[in-house]
C-alpha cells in the first residue's frame, strides 16, 4: 500500500539523493526529514509543499496521502469500532461537497412546490407593475436595502439598530456606543446591495470576479488583507458540526462551485438556485470572515438577475436559529428542504412587501 513516507523515502533512494541534500533544499532538519520518511512524524501542510519540489513529486499526490494519513491517525485508535459508519458519512460529505450531488436536480415536491407557485403568481404581479416611476423605484430601493443590510448584519451579531442602521449609511452619523466594525459593517453591505442591484440592471452574471468583489466591498476597511480572497488557514464555525474544508481544497471546490452554477442555471428554478447557491458557499467558507454576508447577497444577485426582488432572511433569535438549524441541516445530513423554504418564504414575503407599495 502506497503510503506518504514510503513514497518519500523510495524517492529519494531512486534518485541518490542524500537527506542533507532534501535538507539544503527546504531548509527541514536532516532529523525531521527522517521522522517523515520513517513515518514517525507527518510533515506540516508547508513542509509538503517544500518536500514535492525537492522530491520532484506532484504535491496533489502528496496532499492525498498526507490527508488519508490524517485520517488514519484520527481514526485508527480511538473510533476503530465507528471504522465503517464514519467513512460512510465522510464519503457523503466529500460527495456533497465537491458538487457531484449537484449535477442531479432533485424534483420539487408538496409544499416547496406550492410555495414556488405562490412565489411565481407574485412575481408575475410584480413584472406587471413595471416600469415603476425612478425616484419611487429609488425610494423602494433605499427603504428596502437598509432593511436588508440591518438583518443581514444582525444574523452575524451586528447590534445597530434598524433606525441607527439608517443613520449610520445615509446621514453619515456616529452612533457613540457602536462599535467603528460595526459603523463599517453597515456602511459596507449597503454598498455592497447597491451593487448587486447594479449587477442584476446590467444583466451581469455571478461569476468567480463578482464574488470576489463582493467580498472586498464587505471587509473593506476591516480587513484590507483578506478582503477579497480565499482564506489560507483552516476554521471552524463556532457552535456547528460541520466544519469547512482545507484551504487547500479551496480552488478545487470553487471552480466546482461554479461550474454547477453554470450547469443549474438553465434548469433549476431561480429560487432554488438562489438558495442552493448561498448554502454551498457558506458551506465551502473560503473566506476567512464574511462568509454569511457575501452568501447572501450572492443569494439576492441570483433572485435580482431573474427578476425576483431582494429576499431578506431576518436575524432575530428565533429566525438566526431557524436559520443556522437548516443550514446545519444540509451540512450534516444533506437534507435542504428546510433551508430551501427558509429562503422561499423570504422571497415570498418581499414581493408581497414590494406589491404592497405600489
Amino acid at each position: 500500500m502506497k503510503t506518504l513516507h514510503n513514497l518519500l523515502k523510495e524517492t529519494r533512494q531512486e534518485k541518490q539523493l542524500k537527506f542533507k541534500d532534501i535538507a539544503a533544499a527546504t531548509s527541514i532538519d536532516q532529523a525531521l526529514l527522517s521522522k517523515y520518511e520513517n513515518g514517525n512524524r507527518l510533515p506540516t501542510e508547508a513542509h509538503l509543499s517544500l518536500l514535492a519540489e525537492a522530491y520532484g513529486l506532484e504535491i496533489k499526490e502528496l496532499r492525498i496521502l498526507w490527508v488519508a494519513e490524517k485520517v488514519v491517525n484520527v481514526i485508527q485508535y480511538e473510533y476503530q469500532e465507528d471504522i465503517p459508519e464514519i467513512m460512510m458519512a465522510a464519503e457523503s460529505r466529500v460527495e456533497y461537497l465537491t458538487g457531484k450531488r449537484a449535477l442531479e436536480v432533485p424534483p420539487v415536491l408538496g409544499e416547496l412546490a406550492e410555495r414556488l407557485a405562490e412565489i411565481d403568481q407574485l412575481k408575475a404581479a410584480w413584472q406587471r407593475k413595471k416600469p415603476l416611476d425612478p425616484a419611487q423605484l429609488r425610494r423602494m430601493r433605499a427603504y428596502f436595502h437598509i432593511e436588508y443590510t440591518f438583518e443581514s448584519n444582525r444574523i452575524e451579531g451586528n447590534t445597530l439598530t434598524l433606525q441607527e442602521t439608517s443613520l449610520v449609511v445615509n446621514e453619515g452619523l456616529t452612533i457613540g456606543s457602536k462599535s467603528m466594525r460595526e459603523h463599517l459593517e453597515a456602511i459596507n453591505h449597503a454598498e455592497a446591495a447597491d451593487f448587486i442591484a447594479e449587477l442584476a440592471t446590467r444583466r451581469e452574471d455571478m461569476s468567480k470576479r463578482t464574488l470576489l468583489e463582493l467580498h472586498a466591498l464587505i471587509l473593506k476597511s476591516i480587513d484590507r488583507e483578506n478582503a477579497g480572497r480565499w482564506r489560507t488557514v483552516p476554521v471552524r464555525i463556532s457552535g456547528s458540526q460541520h466544519e469547512p474544508p482545507q484551504p487547500y481544497l479551496l480552488d478545487k471546490l470553487m471552480e466546482d462551485y461554479f461550474f454547477h452554477y453554470q450547469k443549474q442555471r438553465g434548469s433549476m428554478h431561480p429560487v432554488i438556485l438562489a438558495a442552493e447557491m448561498h448554502e454551498r458557499l457558506v458551506s465551502i467558507h473560503p473566506f476567512i470572515d464574511g462568509n454569511g454576508r457575501t452568501s447572501r447577497l450572492v443569494m439576492n444577485l441570483i433572485l435580482l438577475r431573474n427578476g425576483y426582488t431582494i429576499a431578506n432572511l431576518k436575524g432575530d433569535n428565533a429566525s438566526r436559529l431557524a436559520y443556522y438549524r437548516a443550514l446545519e441541516k444540509v451540512q450534516v445530513d444533506n437534507e435542504p428542504e428546510a433551508f430551501y423554504l427558509i429562503v422561499a418564504d423570504a422571497a415570498q414575503a418581499s414581493l408581497k412587501a414590494h406589491l404592497a407599495l405600489v
